[in-house]
């Protein structure tokens, strides 16, 4: 058994570390270059030490070369058991995807593409010139090609130019979103206000990001401002919270928008219909609609895409119609000129029009939030092939009806239908309001799950609809949240006009927050041309800014509704994640020392009982406060004490192989452990309590075989310093016979003593055996095996914070009240394991922060 686990972890010792970029100062470089070798014994010492003290050293280092004169150099980074399990990353992970084309998965691709990502922005034309009519009346042909002209260029830059074609390669490893850009970013710099980030995780396959490697001054510069500043990291959270915020008001507004404006043509086929006619019918299709959402989400998904392929051909065909029909005059808009006639006849009318023609570009964000396992290059394709052919085909068309039916500026698109395919355009267009509402709930879902993941939201249920795809989820409780506020929203405000005022504010809140992260991600990642850089966030930003001011100029007429449910979305990140903190900061600060666990060990003569203690905690440094609780109150501990801590990492995915990182804590006879059980945000977390404790066990077993092959092959000088000498161990004899010790736990079943111990008395060995690594390994994994056997309790720290009686009003407002009110309300990460409660162990203590 240990000639394998030398084998196989030899192959993992021999890899050497990966370089990093970071600024020296000028001293610092010189002592490096002296002590070359000595770097080289440091890297071959690992075992040991532990690696979240030189952490702290680090930090400390950075602080003091900021001060001096720096230059930037190649260096290895500091390497520990964490790190050196980090770098075993199966090679096999990083190989792209080489399969030959098949044209059957091509198009079930491209179906399902037209289904998931481009069914918010395929149903803008039933409501676009509306909108923007609304706030502008027609005077003339030049109105309706100064608004065509409008519409055209905003299709052209902001779903194209900006999206399809720089957007969408800012993806987290396939995934999408506005916490996808946060968690690149965080990847990439210690930015996250909670630093609970483990030095080795950056050597994870999925932190190996495909993107060019910063080397140059301006990335790094970048990353050391964002890195140093805490008002940038403060902007850097608030900005994603408030994207996330409108992003989720977005996805309310989308099914209360697309679904009243699809309905809405009822007045057309039928003259007679009242508007209460169709708040009716569209609340009854929401209600349907998010009651068979759970199912959706992995049932239908292929059956939509037929539906959104017949949409976009009835708008292609439409507009072809209607264009042979009146003339081909409205191909004059694509002259830009036609906009600046737009705006010089009515400049006041022309600027609040501008929030009705963004309209037409919604969905654009939902185009980068449904990524998810689907190529770049298919989306791109499909979008300009495709969708934007039709969409261009569809506001042509329109146009062409208006100019030759001025007056005919309400229900636009169902008005140019020709009427022998009206019954059947109109069924079609509901179901494709319906699909593009699905559309922008599964994106929300998928957006509060990163948020989760990444501790800005509170956790919630999260039910996973398919076996094979992880990225098709179902929040149940967010799901009737978004039914009521939708309907809401329709009873309230009955019409689309109304309702679209909000719609434009939310899509240019989440726009504006892309632009930013964006140009972040292009100087610290892509190292793109400063020229390019500046190119973009001056265009996107300007014009963005332009629509936003626009859009908040109809506040009173609809947006108010938004901006105040966008506001109570905003509190509940900002109160989740400042509590966090907050209880992060105190777990940290009341943590036992490494130092007094050695001095408490022996000295208290517990009795170790056979098993498995899993003592759970948010912590990844030193032994959390709450174990000292469990060692005083408690008659014995448990054989073998992990201290587990489950921890949300930013990247999309952790591979199996990699979930696991250990590290010892005290010396070997203590038989204590650290685990770090990491997670993306696209894992399930829902592992059944003994699948966890199985894999927490062989990550374990494989931890101790590479440790002693590390520790065989160095020399007995070279072993670290850092391991205690043998020091006397009291042994205690239970009244069945059995001994136990703190130091050497039931080792006597192993390793049966000469020495004769009387029973209920104690004594200290003459001497303590020294056994060669090959038996260690042994000895240890069969005691291992059999704490399995015993069973696995777990320890859970539940600490409750509470603001101290000299805090200010408002901080005692949010931590004893709102951060209590959504903790106890909410799941906790150990808790979705499904343990049972004789196998459980929770202890709250009350910190006053």
């Amino acid at each position: 058994m240990a000639s394998s686990a030398e084998s196989a972890a030899a192959s993992g010792m021999r890899k050497a570390p990966s370089l990093e970029w970071r600024w020296v100062s000028t001293e610092e470089d010189d002592d490096e270059d002296r002590g070359g070798r000595g770097g080289a014994a440091a890297v071959g010492a690992v075992g040991r030490g532990g690696s979240f003290e030189s952490e702290d050293e680090e930090d400390a280092e950075d602080e003091e070369e900021r001060e001096g004169k720096k230059r930037l150099i190649r260096t290895v980074p500091s390497v520990d058991w964490f790190d050196v399990e980090g770098n075993e990353v199966s090679v096999g992970q990083q190989v792209e995807d080489t399969e030959e084309f098949d044209f059957g998965r091509t198009m079930f691709l491209a179906l399902q593409t037209l289904a998931v990502v481009f069914g918010d922005i395929g149903i803008g034309p039933l409501y676009t010139f509306d909108v923007m009519f609304n706030k502008y009346p027609i005077q003339g042909e030049e109105d309706v090609l100064g608004a065509l002209s409008l519409v055209l260029y905003t299709l052209i830059l902001m779903p194209l130019v900006k999206y399809v074609l720089v957007v969408l390669w800012a993806n987290d490893d396939g995934e999408g979103g506005i916490f996808a850009l946060y968690s690149l970013i965080c990847r990439n710099a210690k930015v996250s206000l909670i630093p609970n980030q483990v030095h080795s995780e950056k050597r994870m396959s999925s932190f190996r990001l495909k993107l060019p490697t910063p080397e140059l001054e301006r990335s790094i510069k970048v990353k050391e401002k964002l890195e140093s500043s805490l008002l940038l990291k403060k902007l850097l959270l608030g900005l994603v919270l408030f994207g996330t915020s409108m992003f989720i008001s977005n996805g309310v507004i989308t099914p209360a928008m697309s679904v009243l404006s699809a309905v809405s043509g009822l007045k057309v086929g039928i003259h007679n219909t009242s508007q209460d006619v169709v708040v009716m019918i569209s609340v009854a299709l929401l209600v349907i609609l998010f009651s068979v959402q759970r199912y959706a989400t992995s049932k239908v998904g292929f059956a939509l895409g037929p539906s959104l392929l017949v949409w976009f051909c009835c708008l292609g065909g439409i507009g072809i119609y209607n264009l042979s029909l009146f003339g081909p005059t409205a191909f004059k808009a694509f002259n830009p000129l036609y906009i600046i006639y737009y705006f010089g006849r009515n400049p006041f009318q022309a600027w609040l029009s501008l929030g009705g023609c963004l309209l037409c570009a919604t969905g654009s964000e939902a185009i980068f939030s449904n990524l998810c396992h689907f190529p770049v290059r298919y989306v791109q394709y499909m979008f300009v092939l495709l969708v934007l052919p039709c969409l261009v085909l569809a506001y042509l068309g329109q146009a062409a009806f208006l100019i030759a039916n001025p007056k005919s500026s309400e229900q636009v698109f169902f008005s140019s239908i020709p009427i022998g395919v009206f019954w059947p355009v109109f069924l079609v267009a509901n179901l494709a309001a319906l699909i593009a509402s699905r559309t922008m709930t599964v994106a929300i879902f998928q957006c509060l799950k990163q948020s989760i993941a990444l501790g800005c939201f509170p956790r919630l249920k999260i039910v996973h609809t398919s076996r094979k795809f992880m990225a098709k989820i179902y929040i149940p409780v967010v799901n009737w949240l978004l039914l009521l506020s939708c309907l809401g929203f329709i009873v309230l405000f009955r019409s689309i006009y109304d309702v679209g005022n909000a719609y434009a504010i939310a899509e240019l809140g989440v726009m504006i927050m892309a632009t930013v992260y964006v140009t972040i991600i292009m100087l610290l990642i892509w190292e793109s041309n400063i020229v390019k850089v500046l190119s973009f966030v001056i265009t996107f930003l300007f014009l963005e800014l332009i629509f936003f001011s626009s859009a908040l100029s109809s506040v009173g007429d609809g947006g108010w509704a938004l901006l105040i449910f966008a506001s109570v979305l905003f509190m509940i990140m900002f109160i989740w994640n400042y509590g966090s903190k907050l209880k992060y900061d105190s777990e940290v600060k009341q943590k036992l020392s490494k130092d007094l666990m050695r001095k408490l060990g022996p000295n208290l003569g517990t009795i170790r009982a056979p098993g498995l203690g899993l003592v759970c905690s948010d912590i990844v440094k030193g032994v959390p406060a709450i174990f000292g609780h469990f060692l005083t109150s408690l008659p014995a501990i448990h054989s073998i004490i992990v201290f587990v801590c489950i921890r949300n990492v930013p990247v999309p995915v952790v591979p199996q192989s990699e979930r696991f990182l250990f590290q010892r804590v005290c010396s070997r006879g203590y038989h204590m452990f650290r685990c770090i059980a990491r997670y993306g945000y696209k894992d399930k977390k829902q592992e059944h309590h003994s699948v966890f404790e199985c894999l927490l066990i062989e990550g374990l077993e494989k931890f101790i075989q590479r440790e002693a092959v590390e520790l065989s092959l160095q020399s007995e000088d070279d072993v670290d310093s850092d391991e205690e000498p043998p020091t006397p161990v009291k042994i205690i004899t239970a009244p069945n016979g059995s001994l136990y010790s703190l130091d050497v736990p039931l080792l006597a079943d192993y390793a049966p003593s000469t020495e004769v111990i009387p029973e209920a008395s104690c004594s200290t060995p003459q001497h303590d055996p020294v056994l060669d690594y090959a038996q260690n390994l042994e000895l240890e994994l069969a005691f291992i095996k059999q704490s399995k056997q015993s069973g696995a309790v777990y320890l859970i720290d539940s600490p409750i914070i509470k603001a101290r009686k000299d805090s200010w009003f408002f901080k005692k407002l949010m931590i004893n009240y709102f951060f209590a009110f959504l903790r106890n309300n909410c799941r906790r990460a150990i808790m979705l394991m499904s343990i049972p409660h004789s196998n459980m162990m929770q202890v709250r203590m009350t910190s006053y922060v």
